[in-house]
């Protein structure tokens, strides 16, 4: 079984680098649009705001960590969140613009993609006559032809410039099964450490479906291969969101959000903050009667380094 949960932690997935302007007016793209965002999904109650960069000219995803560093610190200083960086980065970068800005901000925590897969987002192509800036339209085509690639020795390479330089511990993102026994190979070799922080991720194309049974299996197998050595979180794509998040909850698990993930907040209504979505999430946790972790105790459970060891 997972490690026993006494409080749910809430993470918070921002602006990410999937979604774009036209898709929301609500979607933060601007250096301070994302730090407003996160201090404001803090406050609401998230313990963990995952973040990416936009190029403030026109919302697309950039690696560039001068632009982290634009919002990084003012984060910092409004809220007691954990900071947690993309190494995923944006459907065009190399692994090492993936890794630009964790590697200059030397963060808490930081995602950790557990494999190679199709990973397609052009279905939404069909969803917009038109787009507001002219790269939108190829950013959704091009993963008709893309595999996100997370090789065993890109997954090397991350553990040994962001983990063991850096101190940085990792969101391990599972976006099917096999995903969790890659991650078993990178424990079994002492590559990782416990206790992990496993993100199992349902309603992506290229990955596993958002049912309930995927669900149910996707613990099953963790709690095999991992035991009580790891804590489970859930990420529920667009629609899916926040009944997977609740059903996860109810199993024990912990929860993400985030207009990265949905922009929705309900059937048909956009959710107009990543603070919305925190609130949602939080009056269902508290209509289940379970309790919100705050940051330090996310740090605790996790077995972070501290926000005062950061580089922003």
């Amino acid at each position: 079984m997972a490690a026993p949960r006494s409080k749910v932690i809430i993470s918070c997935a921002v602006t990410g680098s999937l979604h774009t302007p036209t898709m929301s007016p609500y979607l933060p793209l601007t250096p301070n649009q994302i730090a407003e965002e996160s201090i404001a999904a803090a406050q609401a109650g998230a313990a963990i705001l995952h973040l990416h960069a936009r190029d403030p000219r026109d919302g697309r995803p950039t690696a560039d960590p001068e632009v982290f560093m634009e919002f990084l610190p003012r984060i910092r200083a409004g809220c007691d969140a954990v900071i947690n960086i993309t190494t995923g980065g944006g459907p065009s970068m190399t692994l090492d613009e993936r890794l630009a800005g964790a590697v200059a901000a030397s963060p808490e925590l930081a995602s950790f993609n557990m494999g190679s897969m199709n990973f397609a987002i052009y279905p939404m192509l069909k969803r917009y006559k038109t787009f507001l800036y002219d790269w939108e339209a190829a950013h959704l085509e091009a993963t008709r032809d893309f595999v996100f690639r997370n090789t065993f020795k890109d997954m090397e390479q991350i553990l040994a410039r962001l983990g063991g330089d850096h101190g940085t511990r990792f969101e391990f993102e599972c976006y099917d099964v096999g995903h969790l026994y890659n991650l078993a190979h990178l424990l079994d070799r002492g590559l990782v450490k416990p206790p992990l922080f496993v993100q199992t991720i349902f309603g992506i194309l290229g990955g596993i479906g958002p049912d309930a049974d995927n669900l149910v299996h996707m613990k099953g197998v963790a709690d095999r291969l991992f035991g009580d050595d790891y804590h489970w979180s859930v990420l529920g794509a667009g629609r899916h969101q926040m009944g997977m998040l609740t059903m996860a909850a109810q199993m024990g698990g912990h929860v993400r959000v985030g207009l990265e993930d949905s922009l929705y907040l309900g059937k048909g209504q956009l959710a107009e903050s990543n603070a919305d979505q925190v609130r949602k999430i939080r009056r269902i946790l508290d209509e289940l009667s379970l309790e919100v972790a705050s940051p330090d105790e996310a740090r605790a459970m996790l077995g972070l380094k501290g926000a005062t060891s950061v580089a922003f």
